[in-house]
């Protein structure tokens, strides 16, 4: 039996923004995208949305590129260009998402911030939250479509715009450390932060720009590793898992 099923899993929020990086769709120090990775992350959404909440999942692009790898180009790739491309990767990665959701029987939308009606629906937040409404994940690629924004500045906005609950920031650690535990295995993990206790001792949660779009929304944050079975679960019914950053 999988653990979570013999565990309370019963949804603590109704409306969640989920941001997977770019890694969570490829093997750990890899390029490119493990099927395996891609159907793991899928069978857990398909769960979540089965319990009832409406699910929205900002994907990241940095298992195909990172715009910031062609920073020492110069001028033959300027930084510009290079966080586009980096935006083509994420619809890589909602496309294989999206295939990976259909085989189980899970409506979805994906949706870019860039305009390719060929193979996704443009952003449109109106549109965004009645496919919500309806049931269907909706996969948010893209970014929000310009240079020098993030995606986890991205998830913010969108999480604020569809009227999330909580948006949860899905990672290859525990949480929030003191220091990075990859490097300081004595590094202590915070359970718990304010946003302005994150943006006064600059604290690797987010970007400063998206902690602070969440602190004005009294939005709270969950940090989390998302590659312990279950957790994404867990995460949503309010489990005592990670670093959860918020006022209350």
């Amino acid at each position: 039996m999988d653990e979570t099923q013999s565990m309370d899993l019963k949804p603590k929020y109704g409306r969640v923004v989920l941001k997977l990086s770019g890694e969570g769709f490829g093997p750990a120090g890899k390029s490119g995208i493990s099927l395996d990775e891609t159907l793991s992350i899928a069978r857990q959404a398909k769960r979540i949305v089965e319990s009832g909440v409406d699910l929205a999942i900002v994907v990241g692009g940095g298992n195909i590129l990172r715009g910031r790898q062609f920073s020492a180009g110069g001028q033959i790739i300027k930084e510009a260009t290079a966080d586009y491309m980096g935006m083509l990767g994420t619809v890589l990665n909602g496309l294989a998402l999206q295939d990976a959701l259909e085989t189980l029987d899970c409506q979805t939308r994906l949706m870019t911030a860039i305009r390719m009606e060929t193979v996704a629906e443009p952003y449109i937040r109106r549109r965004a939250i009645r496919h919500l409404e309806k049931k269907r994940i909706v996969i948010l690629a893209g970014g929000t479509g310009n240079p020098f924004v993030t995606t986890d500045t991205a998830a913010a906005l969108r999480a604020r715009e569809l009227g999330a609950n909580i948006l949860l920031k899905a990672t290859r650690v525990d949480g929030v450390f003191s220091e990075d535990p990859e490097v300081n295995p004595h590094a202590v993990r915070y359970e718990k932060l304010t946003h302005a206790q994150v943006i006064r001792d600059n604290l690797r949660v987010m970007d400063t720009a998206a902690v602070d779009l969440c602190k004005s929304a009294k939005l709270p944050i969950l940090v989390f590793n998302f590659q312990r079975p279950g957790n994404i679960e867990r995460a949503i019914a309010g489990h005592p898992i990670g670093t959860y950053v918020g006022d209350s």
